[in-house]
């Protein structure tokens, strides 16, 4: 796991460019956080690395949005109105992987396993720190991120908190 601190918005900025230079076609990443962490901030910043040029907004009340005209196709969704895991499948994150792009899905803690391997980024405020300081920890499950890993860790590195 990366542990990182971003001191400014303009560092979480930064992180969420690092790590969409590096995403392919298919990635999936898991935005946690509790409500006010910056998720919905970090896939506006994230979109604009991917070239995305319309506005990003929460997908909080469409659950889902997909943003073209990037260097991928990006699928933005948010879990936090779901009711039951079995709605995850109806909103097709699995099937808009495989005819490309990336898919970026807010509160996706709360589907477990369901969603399959791929990127965690957890974000939470460190007002210890600055007042919109935040502490990013990024993990992965699967095997997709494997031959990436060490370049992302080295990307990173100057907001490492080892």
């Amino acid at each position: 796991m990366l542990a990182l601190t971003a001191s400014n918005p303009l560092d979480t900025e930064r992180i969420a460019q690092r790590i969409a230079a590096l995403v392919r076609s298919g990635d999936l990443i898991t935005l946690v956080g509790e409500m006010g962490a910056g998720k919905t901030y970090f896939a506006q910043c994230f979109g604009r690395a991917l070239g995305v040029t319309e506005p990003i907004t929460s997908p909080t009340f469409n659950l889902l949005h997909t943003y073209e005209g990037g260097r991928l196709p990006m699928h933005h969704a948010d879990l936090y109105r779901l009711e039951r895991t079995g709605e995850i499948a109806d909103l097709g994150i699995t099937e808009l992987l495989g005819v490309g792009g990336v898919a970026l899905v807010e509160w996706g803690d709360v589907a477990g396993d369901a969603l399959g391997s791929g990127l965690s980024v957890h974000l939470q405020t460190s007002e210890e720190v600055a007042p919109d300081a935040r502490h990013i920890d990024i993990g992965w499950m699967g095997m997709s991120w494997e031959t990436r890993w060490e370049k992302l860790r080295s990307s990173l590195s100057e907001w490492s908190r080892a």
